[in-house]
């Protein structure tokens, strides 16, 4: 849906004008799982799916909250009344951003919303993350708070660990506010500096597909907190910080000292590894070398998840087995994990028969058709009007 039929849509709901029209991103990870919350190395882009928010301000203490894509009405919430953990529906992720910006001291006195997203839900998209991010931009904008697009990531982060109760790192929401057009986002998370990636793969006859199982999962549930609160187990066994304080060329020495914590090891393997990972994808893209060297990196990145981590699925592996059998440079899970997409790196002349192959494989295994889709590096949360 695009900024006209969300500002109609506003206006049919509430009466009047918006005072603007926003859009945010879901993002891909091109490499770098499940290192986020470990203080390590990421690189998402955007891509061209968006959430888009209509919105007005209010003075009055309510926040008026409506989705296009959802079979419900209006909600009306009060600001003095919002309160972490007590909605359990998507107004959750909207109202939590104003909350943290209230609890941050800034001075939002409430808003019409109105939403819309082709961002797929449930996909490892961060369809969240996109949807928190339009609406801290659009408040951010019409309050003047002045926020650059690294502190609205991070407010939008504690309305998701904190408000909503999900666990998340803060790459999905830092993807969605700083990626830029034609680029990855070489992020540290631990004090968040950036550096823009150029990331041009049809220059070189490539093509980087989103196969999204249409398995769906969710960051609240007990896998992934298990897994954090395991690297966190790592590191205090460790004596660091994060797991990100671990070479890796140390790491033959740290999986040792770790004895006979199998789980705990498995887990800061992925993470020093994956780290690693990251970086040898940086230093492929910026030397000017054959991207095609990066698909590798991708299957290793996906073995390392799939055994070590351990938040692969049955589909995801299909996918990549099946993708890379038929002649896929490389292919790994992208996202949290338990379901949702995978990514494929290929010839642009592969597309079309890796796409045919996959969807065959599912089909011969009895299950729902894929969607499959290019993902191009797109822009980042941007004002439309």
């Amino acid at each position: 849906m695009g900024a006209q039929e969300v500002r109609e849509g506003f206006v049919r709901l509430y009466g009047a004008e918006p005072e603007g029209v926003w859009a945010a991103p879901g993002r891909v990870n091109l490499i770098g799982e499940h290192t986020d919350y470990n203080d390590g190395f990421v690189m998402p882009f955007a891509l061209p799916h968006t959430a888009v928010a209509a919105v007005s301000r209010r003075t009055d203490g309510v926040l008026r909250l409506h989705s296009a894509d959802l079979d419900a009405g209006v909600a009306e919430l009060r600001l003095d009344e919002l309160a972490p953990e007590s909605d359990g529906s998507w107004t959750a992720y909207p109202a939590g951003v104003v909350w943290a910006l209230r609890e941050a001291g800034h001075p939002v006195t409430g808003a019409d919303v109105h939403l819309a997203s082709t961002v797929p839900s449930g996909a490892g998209l961060s369809s969240s993350a996109a949807l928190e991010v339009v609406v801290a931009l659009a408040l951010n904008d019409l309050f003047a708070l002045g926020l650059p697009g690294w502190q609205l990531a991070r407010l939008c982060q504690r309305a998701e660990n904190v408000y909503v109760g999900a666990p998340t790192g803060i790459m999905d929401q830092t993807a969605s506010a700083c990626c830029e057009s034609g680029h990855a986002l070489f992020l540290d998370t631990r004090d968040l500096s950036q550096k823009q990636i150029p990331l041009d793969l049809a220059a070189e006859g490539l093509r980087l597909l989103v196969v999204d199982t249409q398995v769906t999962h969710a960051h609240s549930g007990g896998e992934y907190g298990k897994r954090r609160a395991g690297c966190e187990k790592g590191a205090a066994l460790l004596g660091v910080d994060a797991l990100r304080d671990i070479a890796y060329a140390d790491l033959d020495a740290a999986l040792a000292r770790l004895g006979d914590e199998e789980e705990v090891r498995r887990l800061v393997r992925h993470v020093v590894t994956e780290d690693q990972r990251v970086e040898q994808v940086v230093a492929l893209l910026e030397s000017g070398g054959d991207t095609r060297a990066v698909g590798p990196v991708l299957t290793a990145g996906h073995a390392s998840l799939r055994d070590d981590f351990r938040v692969s699925c049955p589909e995801l592996d299909l996918v990549v087995d099946t993708a890379l059998a038929h002649g896929a440079l490389g292919a790994r899970m992208t996202g949290g994990g338990f379901g949702g997409s995978a990514i494929v790196l290929a010839e642009a002349t592969d597309v079309e028969a890796l796409t045919k192959a996959v969807e065959a494989a599912f089909a011969a295994a009895g299950l729902k058709a894929p969607r499959v889709f290019e993902a191009v590096p797109s822009a980042g949360a941007r004002r439309l009007s």
